[in-house]
Parts: structure tokens; sequence; C-alpha cells
């Protein structure tokens, strides 16, 4: 992004938590550390892409991002704003400047209410408007999104998963947010149905001027619609940088495995490509190594990887890695 673009969020070693609990009085026996230390920038208009493995903290990350989890530790800054410091009133008037879409369009959207209802549900609880505002509000939302104005009165059930989805994201675009957390916003769809979605959210952004924090496990297409991407793995951002550093010159090891693994289409250089077979599985978040996260799968580790967090550093401009030893892949 320009050094000129405004940073509108900023997550400062975010920490969420989860109690285990157990024992006849169901007393807390551990945790699980679902998101532990994350940090990063989201700039104004742009796009971050976040991947990794299920289970590394992802969709915890967003929610968290937007209070719907209350963090552990950590900081969240949203236009200069520290919404841990916000009380519950404040908060409530801060979310409608951000929002969600959430990654199952048959689990989000409750069946027993109408399109129109969905889609007003936010203008309901953070606005007066009267009847006739909001019915022509909630038509305008859905034209916006590529639906028929005239569906309002129809229900989740007579829509395909596409058109579900275009209905959560009109409900979330009703209070003109300016931030969206996409929580893998197309893993459930059809792969030609994907596409027209992640082109529709590309025409809003620049239509509405949005910022999206973009979840998912579909590595080109988050390449095709983030300016940066971040990496996690075990609940920690690992490597940070512009889309195609990450796919050129990822200097971590897990990211380069990640890297290998995207399909190429070309037959004769998919031939060519190195891939990463990863040893063993990702460890138990309720009892992560000691030291780097990493060690346990990492072909470069060596003795400090294993008593020493990394710490997470610029290691060049705009290029943030946690490694003790970050390289490139030989070509």
């Amino acid at each position: 992004m320009s050094k000129d673009n405004k940073i509108l969020v900023e997550v400062r070693n975010l920490k969420k938590y989860f109690p285990v609990t157990g024992g006849l009085f169901f007393n807390k026996t551990k945790e699980v550390k679902a998101v532990d230390g994350v940090s990063f920038d989201i700039y104004q208009k742009e796009t971050l892409g976040l991947v990794g493995e299920t289970g590394c903290g992802k969709t915890t990350v967003g929610r968290t991002m937007l209070h719907l989890y209350e963090p552990t530790a950590g900081d969240i800054l949203f236009d200069g704003v520290d919404l841990n410091s916000l009380g519950e009133r404040e908060l409530r008037h801060t979310r409608r400047r951000m929002q969600m879409i959430f990654q199952d369009p048959y689990a989000s959207l409750n069946p027993r209410m109408t399109v129109g209802s969905i889609v007003g549900a936010p203008l309901d609880v953070h606005t007066k408007q009267n009847r006739k505002t909001k019915q022509a509000r909630v038509q305008e939302l859905l034209d916006i999104v590529g639906l028929n104005p005239d569906f309002v009165n129809r229900y989740p059930h007579e829509f395909s998963g596409g058109q579900r989805q275009r209905i959560g994201i009109a409900r979330a675009l009703a209070l003109n947010p300016e931030f969206v957390v996409c929580d893998e916003p197309i893993s459930s769809l059809d792969v030609s149905i994907q596409a027209q979605v992640v082109n529709l959210l590309e025409e809003l952004q620049k239509r509405l001027g949005l910022t999206y924090l973009f979840i998912a496990h579909d590595l080109s297409m988050v390449r095709h619609i983030s300016d940066r991407m971040a990496v996690m793995y075990l609940g920690k951002v690992v490597e940070l940088a512009d889309r195609d550093e990450i796919f050129l010159n990822s200097l971590h090891p897990y990211t380069q495995a990640l890297m290998s693994a995207v399909p190429v289409p070309d037959p004769d250089l998919a031939e060519k490509k190195d891939r990463i077979i990863l040893d063993g599985d990702i460890p138990n978040p309720s009892n992560p190594p000691v030291g780097c996260n990493f060690n346990t799968r990492c072909p470069v580790a060596k003795e400090i990887c294993f008593t020493d967090e990394p710490e997470y550093r610029e290691e060049k401009e705009n290029h943030w890695v946690a490694c003790h030893f970050p390289q490139k892949l030989q070509s």
C-alpha cells in the first residue's frame, strides 16, 4: 500500500484464550491459546488476506477484532480509538463502522425471517428509520449485491448458496461500514460461484471505499483479491508481506510449504515445481511447543528453535517474519 494510506485498524499483541474445564466441579484445567500474540495493521481501502491451516486461529482473530469475542489481552485500535477502552454504548455505536460476512450462508441467515427482515435488521437496531425509508434502503442493498429487489418477502430456503451469501453481504453493508471482516465467505460455495462473489466484493470495495480482512483457505483466491497477506500458524502470525512477495520470496519455512501446495495450471511447470511436504500434524493449541511453535514440523529447526520464541520483526522493508533462520528457497 502507498505510504499515504491511513492505517484504519491496528492490532497489537492480541490474545484470545478459551478455558478448558473438567473435573467434578468443572474447574478450569487449562487454556486453548487460539490467538497468541498477533500484531498487524490494515490500511484504509486495502484488503489484508489472512491464511493458514484449519484451527490456526484465523476466524478467532476476526471475531475478536470486532469484539464478538472479548480479547484476553492486547489492543485493537479502530481509526485511532482503542476498542478495549469503550463502554457498551460507545462500542455499539462504533460497531456500525465494522461488520462481518460469515462463512456459512446456510447457518448465518435465520430461516424464519424474510430477506427484507434479515437485511433490514441492522437498520432496526442502529437507526430509527420509518418503514418506508427502511424498505427502500433494503431494496437498494439487494440491487447493489445483484439480487432482485422484489425478493424482500422471500425466505432463505428459496435461494441458492451464492444468493444467500449475497444476502449476507447486503446485511453487512446496511449501515455503510468502513471495515468488513470476510470470514471465508466463499469456502462453502461452488467454484463457479466463488469467482462471482469475489468479483462482487472487489466491485463493492471500489464503489464504497471498503477495507477488508479476507480470511480464506484458497491461496490463489487470496492472492487475487489481497494487497498484502498474513500467514498464521498455531495462533501466531509467522509472516506478513505484499501478496506477490509472499508467493515469490517467502522467508518462513511454513509459508514456503503453503506456497508449494498452490496448484499450477501449466502441467510442464507443475512437474518442475518442488513440493514441500511437512511431517506430523499441527500441535495442540492448549499445549503448544516450547520455543518456536513450528519447531515440531520445521525442516530447518535448530537447537535455539526449541528453547527461544523467535522475534516477529521486519526482516526487510514491509516484510515481517517470525523465524530464527529466515531464508529464501533455492531455485
